[in-house]
């Protein structure tokens, strides 16, 4: 009885995902609307919305323009779907700050949660303040989860096992966050590293939107990085592709956590850049910091950076040799430096990458900031179901949408024609 039950549940998604469907597309619906545009038997609608309804992921109420007398029979009900109903959660779980988001059945974001953590956590105590940080959200926007359909947990490091030969096996630690998160919430958690979950919502809803071959560079207190390739995210045999702040830059350099020595983390990370600064003279105290002096034009501040950029700009420029990317994007502090970051990076490519062979590549910062990787775990949701995600709004509070549309331009986006020295702005 396991393929029929298996098919059933399968046709019923498939059911339930018309319905929903042509809610969003629609807004409120009468019942037999949906009937007629969803095609399904009266039968089948019946068990679909009771279904939504007890899971409140939609409501069924007078219709808008329903105005009948008083004494004068039952006012028109449509369905609609839930504003303040949770389908899908994105955490970004970093070493020292947690990310959260939450979006409803309409694909509308309607809370995001930000808070440092504490370093050095181990997974039992990662659980529970992703646990702490999705509630807080829900008390404070009034969010039920009752419909809450999936996680898409982001991670630092590692989230599949290299040693263990198979791409699908996680770290222990990962395991253990992610079962941790399944009990409490009773749904699925799917688990991506969190520098690729970025990656995914750039493609998807931010600077990469339409690009199938981007490569994604985070640049903060650590380096990491995410590739997508033909519009698929990359993980590789063992799950370690796209790590790109383990690029070697001096097989002689410094010894990495990484058992490597000379990576590209340890030479551009902002704590290597603070301590550069410091040996020329010009104490720094944070990334903040760093960046205002830079953008004043302080001249040692500036040749750090600029110093970096570079050498980040060879690892991409030889990155780009191998998977020819339409789009690089650079998320982290130092992105918002046009002149003294992107650009290095863009004339490093220009010089480096197949210069007998002229590409346009666009050179870009990220432009959905410090939640993209929770974003990308609503997108990894999205895509792993086979639901619609060229649209993610944001309708936490009247206005909020224009504020986050503001948010969410292309901030120096800048096209570089590699073995030429044009560059054509798309800003």
């Amino acid at each position: 009885m396991t393929e029929p039950t298996d098919a059933l549940q399968r046709l019923r998604r498939v059911n339930e995902a018309a319905v929903l469907g042509e809610l969003r597309r629609s807004g409120g619906l009468s019942r037999g609307e949906l009937k007629v545009r969803t095609g399904l038997s009266r039968t089948t609608l019946f068990a679909i919305v009771s279904d939504l309804l007890e899971r409140k992921a939609v409501v069924e109420q007078p219709a808008a323009d329903s105005e009948l007398p008083r004494g004068r029979g039952r006012p028109a009900l449509e369905i609609s779907l839930n504003a303040r109903g949770a389908e899908l959660i994105g955490i970004d779980l970093q070493r020292n700050r947690i990310h959260v988001v939450i979006a409803n059945c309409a694909h509308e974001v309607v809370g995001r949660f930000s808070a440092p953590l504490p370093v050095g956590s181990g997974p039992a105590e990662r659980a529970a303040q992703a646990v702490a940080a999705v509630g807080e959200l829900v008390r404070r926007e009034g969010i039920s989860l009752a419909p809450v359909e999936g996680i898409g947990l982001g991670l630092p490091g590692f989230v599949q096992n290299p040693a263990s030969g198979d791409p699908h096996r996680k770290t222990p630690f990962a395991e253990h966050v992610a079962a941790a998160l399944g009990s409490h919430f009773g749904v699925p958690v799917a688990t991506e590293n969190n520098s690729r979950l970025a990656a995914l919502a750039e493609v998807t809803w931010g600077a990469a939107r339409g690009q199938d071959n981007t490569v994604f560079l985070a640049w903060s207190d650590g380096v990491g990085g995410g590739l997508v390739v033909n519009g698929v995210l990359v993980h590789g045999a063992h799950g370690a592709a796209g790590e790109i702040g383990h690029t070697s830059c001096d097989p002689e350099g410094p010894l990495c956590h990484c058992g490597g020595r000379g990576c590209l983390e340890g030479v551009i990370r902002i704590p290597v850049l603070l301590a550069a600064c410091a040996e020329r003279g010009v104490e720094v105290g944070d990334a903040a910091g760093l960046i205002a002096l830079a953008a004043e034009g302080q001249p040692d501040v500036a040749a750090v950076l600029r110093g970096a950029a570079t050498t980040a700009g060879r690892v991409l420029a030889a990155l780009a040799a191998h998977v020819d990317p339409e789009c690089i994007v650079v998320y982290g502090e130092p992105a918002a430096l046009d002149a003294l970051v992107l650009t290095p990076i863009r004339e490093q490519l220009a010089a480096l990458s197949l210069p007998s062979a002229p590409r346009t590549i666009t050179v870009c910062g990220s432009a959905l900031g410090a939640d993209a990787a929770a974003l990308g775990g609503v997108a990894l949701l999205l895509r792993t179901t086979g639901q619609d995600v060229d649209e993610l709004l944001d309708r936490r509070v009247p206005g909020a949408a224009e504020e986050d549309r503001n948010e969410v331009g292309r901030p120096g986006a800048e096209t570089t024609t590699t073995g030429t020295d044009s560059k054509e702005s798309v800003r």
